[in-house]
């Protein structure tokens, strides 16, 4: 009967929409919203590295907000971050931000889908504000600086129109939304005819979302984002600057330097050798990412109080007289018995004889050497008095590694890195200390940071268990760079302050080796050092963090005789 045919069709056409309905749901679930917004970031910051590691002058949009919070952050904190992760503070740093994004991302693609688009692309545009913010006022960009965040943006609203596109995940998120449950035509008496309003079921579900097209498309985006990546980790590692470092002959220096006499070093094992070796030579500043400086474009500008500013391309730096000099230099960060120092024979043109060619103005009385990436240090005039201060190009025979500055940086003898060693030199400017101060200044830290006389125990190590009644050495380094040092003692169990045998002294910018024969008795010992200074000052036992010129203390450990 046709009444009865039209009420099984209905029926019929009901059960299938109540399957379809329970199979597709409209509202998709939390995960696929993470999904899109994490692919969708990827797929931005990917981007916004690429264009960071193509122009080199550029920052990508993790590492502007890195920096910024570097700029910005507390000086106990910034302590706090080097005593607990050492030199992989940076490391630390960087990954909480990216955390931070992935986690923000995550959260922005779910509310794109169970709210519509427009909130996640509104999201994402404040994410892209912040980076853009972030790069602005630091380095030598300019006005370019927002460009990787403006460009990541954009790529990151447009993959996450396309991942809601083809998983239909807008208009489920809409009609989610305006219609929390599918409404399914009523069931109908076999007599009677089913309502003109009920739409077929095709129109129905014509739009429910696609769980395979999006997922497909999501990882396709997101292998896309690696390998973008990972490309640009290799530019920014083996680009330009690199391959132009390699091709670099070293000038010779006008007072080739003898090795040191072999008597500078006691021959104890595990005691810092004289010389630190490049690989391990410690590495603190303020960039997130190594700066890659191509030398054929890189100069070098004098300015300032100057009577004739001074602006010098590599080449031309390269062919001014060079000297070699060997210098201990600290980081003011160095804890009592810490490791951020080392020696090295650095080779560059002298800054004082730089600086009278330049012509300085008697009102000048402060140094300010700036970095490509815009950090800053300044330093008074007055140490020009004759010490080995230079804008050096190599280390320990080679050319500046990218990570200790290249192509040229700063080495002051005898005071912090932090007013002195500006990496990535790319101007010198005279000026006063009433009208400039240095990036670490207005952050807390003393104008001048002398470094401080200084020594540390590197053998026997803290804790360590030795054998008792056999002679066993305790010794290591101590220094005072300019001063020298004339005599290190050591103190075991609060006995007598007992005076150790010193490696010959070789310059007075250096460090030297010192040590002391020990047969200890069974136990626990407490061993502690001391330096006297080439002036007569003896360290102090007072104990002071390094904020704000430096720490101070003796080194003093504990050690196990069994």
């Amino acid at each position: 009967m046709p009444g009865v045919c039209k009420a099984s069709r209905v029926s019929s056409q009901t059960d299938t929409l109540s399957r379809q309905a329970q199979d597709s749901p409209t509202r998709s679930p939390w995960w696929i919203g993470a999904i899109a917004g994490l692919a969708s970031a990827a797929a931005g910051l990917a981007i916004g590295e690429l264009l960071a590691s193509i122009w080199t002058s550029l920052e990508s949009p993790v590492v502007s907000v890195g920096n910024r919070v570097v700029d910005n952050v507390p000086r106990w904190l910034k302590t706090w971050a080097i005593e607990t992760f050492g030199t992989n503070d940076k490391a630390v740093l960087l990954g909480t931000v990216a955390l931070l994004l992935a986690v923000g991302a995550a959260a922005l693609g779910i509310l794109a889908v169970r709210r519509g688009i427009r909130f996640g692309l509104i999201g994402i545009g404040i994410f892209t504000a912040v980076g853009m913010l972030a790069s602005l006022g630091r380095g030598s960009s300019g006005v370019l600086a927002p460009l990787p965040s403006l460009v990541g943006g954009l790529v990151a609203g447009g993959t996450l129109a396309l991942l809601m596109h083809r998983g239909n995940l807008d208009f489920a998120g809409e009609q989610a939304q305006s219609q929390p449950a599918q409404t399914l035509p009523a069931q109908t008496p076999p007599a009677q005819t089913p309502p003109a309003q009920t739409p077929p079921a095709q129109s129905m579900l014509l739009k429910v979302p696609n769980r395979r097209q999006f997922l497909g498309t999501a990882a396709g985006v997101t292998a896309g984002a690696v390998v973008i990546g990972g490309a640009a980790r290799w530019l920014r590692s083996q680009g330009v600057a690199a391959a132009e470092r390699l091709k670099i002959v070293l000038p010779r220096p006008t007072n080739a330097l003898a090795d040191p006499p072999a008597a500078v070093e006691l021959g104890v094992a595990d005691v810092s050798p004289f010389f630190t070796p490049t690989s391990e030579f410690y590495r603190i500043d303020t960039a997130l990412t190594v700066p890659r400086v191509d030398p054929s474009t890189w100069t070098l500008e004098v300015m300032g109080q100057v009577s004739t500013p001074i602006t010098l391309s590599y080449e031309q730096l390269l062919e001014r007289p060079m000297v070699e000099a060997d210098i201990t230099i600290a980081c003011v960060s160095n804890e009592v018995g810490g490791d951020l120092i080392g020696t090295a024979r650095w080779l560059g043109c002298r800054l004082d004889d730089l600086l009278k060619e330049a012509g300085v103005s008697a009102t000048a009385d402060q140094i300010v050497g700036r970095s490509v990436d815009g950090f800053t240090a300044g330093f008074p005039t007055a140490l020009l008095d004759g010490r080995d201060a230079l804008v050096a190009i190599a280390m320990n025979g080679e050319p500046l590694p990218a990570k200790h500055g290249f192509p040229a940086r700063l080495i002051v003898p005898g005071v912090y890195g932090y007013v002195s060693a500006t990496k990535w030199l790319s101007q010198i400017e005279l000026t006063t200390f009433e009208d400039f101060e240095g990036y670490w200044i207005p952050r807390g830290w003393s104008v001048e940071g002398p470094i401080k006389t200084q020594s540390r125990i590197d053998t026997p190590r803290n804790g360590s268990r030795v054998t008792a009644g056999t002679k066993v050495p305790i010794a290591g380094v101590a220094w005072a760079p300019i001063r020298g040092i004339s005599k290190v003692e050591v103190r075991i169990d609060n006995g007598e302050w007992q005076e150790a045998t010193l490696g010959q002294e070789y310059q007075k910018t250096t460090w030297r080796q010192w040590k002391l024969d020990w047969t200890p008795n069974s136990g626990e010992h407490k061993i502690a050092v001391r330096a006297t200074d080439g002036e007569g000052a003896t360290q102090t036992d007072q104990l002071a963090p390094v904020a704000p010129d430096g720490a101070t203390g003796w080194h003093t450990i504990t050690v196990y005789a069994e």
